[in-house]
């Protein structure tokens, strides 16, 4: 049987939204009027076609009530959890690695003085949550035990939650996830899909604790080398879909739920860049959505000889692409400089 997917496109943003909103020209996102959309992509795995919202009258009745099923889903107004306010957005996710061999800042906030002063700069520069990890998980990089994963996080993170700093927890391994939940991280953030530790299932369901749910293909040893799809958008739209299913299956009944398609874990330059510019098909599954563009290799990619070592300006760019495609939530290293252009793109569309 052919699967059809749901795509809103052509979407409007700020008071041109809003106004195009009450003259019912287009849709909400969300329910928030700040963004909204007039037409839809209409998917399979061997076609694709555009049409207004107008149009699905016209459609055959199949079709049109699975587009209206998951229009009802985009259109559902998102409570909020964990620090994360979904009727502004995007929400900011600054990153803190106390790693000494993450892939761009590795070993630079490791003292307890430099990574509480960090997450604090972060937080004054506007990041909703302070994304909290110690192990890396850059391309190539080995497991590491979990002992030394939380010898390297737990003074840091207990001074930080002490201090009522919002904290999310990056880490693959359930015993630690459990140790974070019970000092008050607010999220947990699991770069495996939830597939490398059997006992996270059972962990998230105890604790009824939000968390992320990130695509990756492989593990961060071997993600890189010749990773492949049949359709990467579609083959990871299913994946969530799939993954969804098994967290109702095993109790775990709660929407506080983020999907992240993971960009970088298991994707070549093609791969990031469908993901990137199709983003929008994620919001038919009904959850918010976080992007981590923040310095990864496809900026550099891109640029060529114009790369730098911060990667600020492919950063700046695909996050205000990625805002104006309705992604709920960013992860950014440099938090300052982002909201910086967010806030003049903002201004200057809303003027």
């Amino acid at each position: 049987m052919l699967r059809y997917y749901t795509r809103v496109c052509n979407f409007y943003y700020g008071n041109n939204s809003k106004r195009l909103v009450n003259q019912k020209k287009s849709i909400s996102l969300n329910g928030v009027k700040e963004i909204s959309f007039n037409q839809i992509e209409i998917i399979t795995r061997n076609s694709k076609k555009k049409i207004f919202i107008n149009e699905l009258k016209y459609l055959p009745k199949l079709i049109r009530k699975k587009i209206n099923f998951d229009l009802k889903k985009i259109k559902l107004k998102k409570k909020n959890f964990s620090n994360l306010n979904f009727k502004k957005i995007p929400n900011i996710l600054g990153v803190l690695n106390l790693t000494p061999d993450s892939f761009s800042d590795g070993g630079k906030f490791n003292s307890k003085k430099k990574g509480v002063n960090r997450a604090i700069n972060l937080l004054n520069s506007g990041a909703n949550l302070i994304d909290v990890g110690g192990e890396s998980t850059r391309p190539g990089a080995k497991m590491i035990k979990e002992n030394l994963e939380w010898q390297r996080i737990n003074k840091i993170l207990k001074s930080l939650l002490k201090k009522k700093i919002p904290v999310s927890l990056d880490t693959r391994k359930s015993k630690i996830m459990s140790k974070g939940i019970n000092l008050g991280v607010k999220l947990i953030n699991d770069v495996s899909g939830l597939d490398f530790d059997s006992e996270t299932l059972n962990v998230l369901k105890k604790y009824k604790i939000p968390f992320v749910i990130q695509h990756a293909q492989g593990v961060p040893e071997n993600m890189q080398k010749n990773p492949k799809y049949k359709n990467e958008l579609l083959d990871i739209y299913d994946f969530f879909e799939k993954k969804i299913k098994l967290l109702r299956s095993k109790g775990i009944k709660h929407d506080k739920i983020i999907l992240d398609p993971g960009i970088g874990f298991g994707k070549n330059l093609k791969h990031n860049m469908s993901l990137i510019r199709n983003i929008s098909i994620f919001h038919s599954l009904g959850f918010p959505i976080l992007v981590g563009n923040s310095r990864k290799k496809f900026i550099k990619e891109l640029s060529g000889k114009n790369d730098s070592e911060l990667r600020n300006g492919g950063t700046i760019a695909s996050s205000i692409y990625l805002m104006m495609q309705g992604v709920q939530i960013l992860r950014i290293h440099d938090v300052n400089e982002t909201i910086q252009a967010i806030k003049i793109f903002k201004n200057i569309i809303n003027s």
